[in-house]
């Protein structure tokens, strides 16, 4: 894996295991906690236009950020939990994300793959 995800993955798990938490991080509650805090994040956006998504104040950028830093460490914790190595994951997401959207056919088109 990456060496600064294996160090903050560590770091996790120190702070999960000095509070005795370890015990309730099944992957069933990992995934249910990184689904709250998906939620906070998107709270951060409910009621905004596009634009003003695009154009955050420094406040609302930091709320962002701080939710952003919960769904990742709830998202390192399952992935650590499961013994998933998250950037391989993504990368061969992305490998299979580029097969099922051909450029000529995806390019400028939000449909979903199968109704390309």
């Amino acid at each position: 894996m990456n060496a600064d995800i294996d160090a903050l993955i560590e770091e996790l798990r120190a702070f999960a295991e000095v509070r005795d938490w370890s015990q309730f991080h099944s992957p069933k509650n990992l995934a249910c906690a990184l689904s709250v805090e998906a939620g906070e994040l998107l709270e951060n956006f409910q009621w905004l236009t596009d634009e003003q998504s695009r154009n955050l104040t420094e406040d609302q950028r930091q709320a962002a950020m701080m939710e952003v830093a919960d769904v990742f460490l709830y998202l390192l914790q399952l992935c650590d939990s499961l013994h998933i190595d998250p950037l391989r994951a993504a990368h061969d997401k992305l490998v299979l994300n580029d097969q099922k959207y051909p450029v000529d056919l995806a390019r400028g088109n939000s449909k979903k793959y199968t109704d390309l």
